[in-house]
């Protein structure tokens, strides 16, 4: 699995509208980071596979390859943050990124300030974290690895699945409103009909599976928020 070998100041943009990427560009280079902008699908994957950035800037409507078959190729191999560009009022193609593995999302057209803040957030999800772990029942999370493991088998998680599985242990047996897990976890306020933080958990409980005595790990409490089973 490539993960965050390379500088997390890299970003990699992939977007077939030139005038727009250009802009970003321009933007967060002002915002102190390198950026590598690319404006096919498939060359973007290339990229992406073969000289890792910190995070990547990814729009779904592109031309032959596009993003979604694009992320589609990188979880394979990677996982490395991505950030989801979308059109406004396409609940589907948010909801289909964050199934797919995308770490979050963003509604176009959008402020550039809106974009450099959620790479920080991803990019902070992504780094280097404190040393010590959390562990409940079969299952470790360790921070300085950012590894999780059950009954020492190693889970593969993005970014912000690793966050919001990091909240959800925090404080094991307690709900966490999906309030609460969007601000901590993502870095940002929930939104009206945002699904994303329903999204993450419910990829987490594919990854996860049951706890031995078949009870789901994370659990829904309707009205309330999600609760990560603890020490039996």
């Amino acid at each position: 699995m490539l993960a965050f070998m390379s500088s997390s100041t890299r970003i990699l943009i992939i977007d077939d509208d030139r005038e727009l990427g250009g802009m970003l560009a321009e933007y967060l280079t002002g915002e102190g980071w390198q950026i590598d902008l690319v404006h096919d699908g498939s060359e973007g994957l290339e990229r992406a596979l073969s000289d890792p950035p910190g995070a990547i800037v990814l729009d779904v409507m592109l031309p032959g390859m596009n993003g979604f078959d694009v992320l589609r190729g990188l979880r394979g191999k990677s996982t490395v943050p991505v950030i989801m560009l979308t059109a406004r009022g396409e609940e589907t193609d948010r909801i289909i990124g964050l199934e797919l593995g995308a770490d979050d999302y963003l509604p176009k057209p959008f402020n550039p300030r809106e974009l450099a803040a959620r790479l920080r957030a991803v990019l902070r999800r992504a780094g280097p974290a404190e040393s010590d772990s959390l562990s409940t029942q079969d299952m470790i999370l360790e921070h300085a690895s950012r590894r999780v493991t059950i009954k020492g088998r190693p889970v593969t998680l993005t970014g912000a699945e690793f966050a919001v599985l990091e909240q959800l242990m925090i404080a094991p047996g307690e709900v966490v409103s999906r309030d609460a897990l969007s601000r901590q976890a993502l870095g940002r306020e929930l939104l009206p009909f945002d699904r994303s933080i329903d999204t993450h958990v419910s990829r987490l409980r594919g990854k996860l599976g049951d706890l031995p005595d078949g009870q789901p790990r994370i659990q829904a409490v309707r009205g309330r928020g999600y609760v990560l089973i603890g020490s039996s």
